[in-house]
């Protein structure tokens, strides 16, 4: 049978990785992360037109951006939908 000391450990563990695990959520839901993603998502497909030679490079890099940033706010919605039929 375990001690007092290793229950109480094994609590601790368990408290420390469910905030971990919560932090790390909050993080994936963050409008912070989302506007990173963003930024970041625009400025790679900026390089790539720009080293590609096609033309208004500055415009036609917003198309895959904002495309990317809307499928991060859908997500959350079709997880709900998936999580309640299965």
């Amino acid at each position: 049978m375990a001690s007092l000391e290793e229950l109480q450990s094994e609590i601790d563990a368990l408290k420390a990785r469910n905030k971990k695990v919560e932090a790390d959520k909050a993080w994936e839901t963050s409008w912070t992360r989302k506007g990173l993603v963003l930024v970041l998502t625009y400025g790679v497909m900026l390089l790539v037109f720009w080293t590609t030679g096609i033309g208004n490079p500055f415009v036609n890099a917003i198309v895959p951006s904002t495309g990317f940033f809307l499928s991060t706010l859908s997500i959350p919605v079709v997880k709900k939908w998936w999580l309640k039929i299965n």
